[in-house]
């Protein structure tokens, strides 16, 4: 029970940071071009006049952002927004934040570290020579940044290759915690099916009480796709449908998605999404050293 103590802890929230800035967005920020958007948010590759230097802006929707903060002042929990999360996090393998507030058109938004790299989804649509005998070694960095983020208390719970960007130094930097929520308890209680579809472990989709494995499932999901370029169950048209088959369904063996696969790396992957999560890793420092102690490193 060492670890879940020391993840639980005695406060209910995180966060932090500097007070509310607010910015004059056209003031400020010359935009350039749109490199994502999300849901409830549009991201910029942009140049900071104030801070003299290229950067990522992303603005969120401030409508579907307040309706999304009442989900959790609805249950009376005190939720750090994404920019307080995001400030307060400090490792090479996650995007640097450099400043969050309010812009004065009411809308939040985050100044962050422009990634000069490629989208992980991007580089498993392609089969991307990059991945070639890289793979080990980027879920690897994928698990020192989700080991960090559980020690800090929270939970990512949007884990996937679009939410990962590798930089063109081989850098692996895990983006968007829109949806991250602190790791306690109260936070951690049953309820809606949040996050996306083909990543959702069995237990968010029977809307039990969850706790960090649902990132380890999404992580292994991800691993899975890294190494043969498919899903581990086939994708549907309905959501309904694919999260019928996640619970129904056993995942396609991964040495039939990629015949070239080691036997000793199949058995890691199918570990890693395991159903049940009292059978899959539990800690993403644990998942790592398992693909550290594969004999064959050339993935």
């Amino acid at each position: 029970m060492g670890f879940f103590s020391s993840l639980f802890g005695s406060g209910e929230s995180g966060g932090g940071g500097k007070g509310k800035n607010i910015a004059n967005v056209k003031k400020r920020f010359d935009l350039q071009n749109r490199t994502g958007q999300g849901s409830m948010s549009k991201v910029y590759r942009a140049y900071d006049r104030e801070l003299g230097r290229v950067i990522c802006l992303k603005l969120l929707d401030k409508e579907k952002t307040k309706k999304f903060e009442e989900r959790f002042s609805a249950q009376k929990l005190k939720k750090p927004t994404e920019g307080q999360i995001c400030l307060e996090l400090k490792h090479k393998n996650i995007v640097v934040t450099y400043e969050h507030g309010v812009t004065t058109d009411g809308e939040p938004y985050l100044v962050m570290e422009y990634i000069d790299g490629l989208g992980l989804n991007y580089l498993i649509e392609t089969n991307n020579v990059q991945l070639k005998g890289n793979r080990i070694n980027y879920v690897a960095q994928l698990c020192d940044a989700v080991q960090y983020l559980h020690q800090q208390k929270y939970i990512h719970r949007d884990l996937c290759p679009r939410n990962i960007m590798v930089t063109n130094d081989g850098v692996v930097k895990l983006i968007d915690f829109g949806l991250t929520i602190p790791y306690t308890p109260s936070f951690t209680q049953p309820g809606n099916r949040t996050g996306t579809v083909d990543y959702l472990a069995p237990e968010i989709i029977k809307r039990m009480a969850t706790d960090h494995r649902v990132d380890m499932f999404a992580l292994g999901v991800t691993a899975y796709e890294i190494f043969t370029g498919q899903m581990p169950w086939e994708r549907t048209v309905s959501s309904e449908e694919t999260l019928r088959r996640r619970l129904n369904t056993l995942p396609r063996d991964a040495k039939l998605m990629n015949p070239e696969l080691d036997d000793e790396v199949v058995a890691v992957l199918m570990k890693s999404i395991e159903r049940d999560r009292a059978l899959r890793y539990n800690s993403a420092q644990q998942f790592k050293e398992s693909l550290e102690r594969l004999d064959n490193q050339s993935y």
